[in-house]
């Protein structure tokens, strides 16, 4: 990891993924027009982290979404880096110590993107399809709709898993359309599945940059960019991913929106088969984002959803 030797240099952790190296551009062109400065002055560091390491297992198995922030949060712990820019449905909701997230990027389109060559909707696929993805909750959320499919795990970065697909590994997958969106990958979409019927993960298409709590400088440099409205509904979908203790482990969708000073939620747990699920929605007022998210969880586990999240 080369770094260079300017105090005033600005370094921003990512993984090396084509995806994650567009929102950290993304994130350093925001800053750089922000503090009036070149983009050169601001270094992009890749680092290699555990989960794009291990390819050949669903992460479930080895340690969940955690194992794509250990190694950049490390970085950022020991000052190699003075910020961290990842996809925010990778964060886990604890924290490291000492680290805190201190802006989000206007967020993209939400939504799940149905991609197939067989079938123009995931209602038209022909009975006992095959359904390629990584996703828990995409494959519980597909089989709560289509429970004849059949599913095989599909693991890699998005080019990747479009590889995979046109190589006959499976007639169809679900990928999150903001992430096509920034790779100009959009037209890959066969269509777009609304949210009433699919509801995202925690933070979909929502970009976060994480830094030093004690570190005011970069935090204020940071907050100059930071998007309020996705900051409150983030704090909304985090706070219900916390109260359900939540994991890769878990199928679980969480959506909040902003309008004005209102706020609504929508959250839903499923068994992994999707044979079973719970939802609720609850709006208030954005100052109440975290109350929300909190009380949607609530409810879930007043109806019986605790046993959604017992080991299997």
């Amino acid at each position: 990891m080369q770094l260079a030797a300017s105090p005033s240099l600005l370094r921003i952790g990512t993984r090396g993924s084509p995806l994650a190296l567009a929102q950290a551009h993304e994130t350093r062109a925001r800053l750089a027009a922000s503090q009036d400065l070149a983009e050169t002055e601001i270094d992009v560091v890749v680092i290699r982290t555990s989960g794009d390491r291990i390819q050949d297992r669903p992460l479930s198995e080895v340690g969940g979404k955690g194992l794509f922030t250990k190694e950049i949060e490390e970085a950022l712990m020991s000052g190699a880096i003075d910020l961290a820019v990842h996809s925010s449905k990778d964060m886990p909701t604890v924290l490291p110590d000492g680290l805190v997230l201190s802006a989000f990027l206007p967020r993209e389109d939400v939504r799940d993107a149905f991609i197939s060559p067989l079938a123009g909707t995931l209602a038209d696929l022909p009975q006992g399809a095959v359904l390629g993805t990584s996703s828990l909750r995409r494959r519980a959320m597909a089989l709560r709709l289509r429970p004849d499919l059949l599913t095989v795990d599909f693991r890699g970065n998005v080019e990747t898993r479009l590889r995979k697909l046109a190589e006959g590994t499976a007639h169809a997958t679900l990928l999150a359309l903001a992430g096509l969106k920034r790779l100009g990958l959009a037209d890959h979409a066969t269509s777009i599945i609304e949210t009433d019927d699919f509801l995202p993960a925690v933070g979909q298409g929502a970009v976060a940059i994480e830094t030093r709590a004690d570190d005011p400088r970069i935090r204020e440099i940071v907050g100059r960019v930071n998007h309020a409205a996705t900051s409150i509904a983030l704090s909304a979908e985090r706070a219900f991913l916390l109260r359900l203790d939540g994991s890769c482990r878990t199928p679980i969708g969480g959506l909040a929106t902003v309008e004005g000073d209102q706020l609504v939620f929508r959250g839903m747990v499923l068994s992994p088969d999707g044979a079973r699920s719970e939802a609720a929605r609850l709006t208030g007022t954005v100052a109440d984002a975290e109350r929300i998210g909190t009380e949607a969880a609530d409810e879930l586990i007043g109806r019986g959803g605790a046993a959604f999240f017992r080991a299997e």
